[in-house]
């Protein structure tokens, strides 16, 4: 495969995100089993994975706009709160006249 035809969104992830997803994968998706690699809470690994997702999702999203983006990157990254987010989001979709 080269490199060109690998999707946009595998790229955008850090090296411990794909060891993450690598792992999920070799578990069968069991993330009990996942918690027990990671030495850490079933609840932490089911958030680690939702995060994972939260970055898939707005990688994927072909229409983003630059600024929506980088507002939900922020929310995901937890350097803004996921209200401030919305608030900032729907802000600047009303502005320009978006839904």
């Amino acid at each position: 495969m080269d490199k060109k035809d690998i999707p946009s969104w595998i790229l955008s992830l850090e090296n411990d995100d794909l060891e993450f997803i690598r792992k999920f994968v070799l578990n069968s998706g069991s993330l009990k089993q996942l918690a027990k690699d990671y030495e850490v809470s079933y609840p932490t690994v089911r958030l680690r994975l939702d995060r994972l997702i939260q970055k898939i999702e707005i990688n994927e999203d072909h229409n983003k706009e630059e600024l929506i983006s980088l507002v939900k990157k922020l929310a995901v990254e937890e350097r803004i709160s996921l209200d401030d987010a919305k608030l900032i989001i729907d802000k600047y979709k009303e502005e320009k006249g978006v839904n």
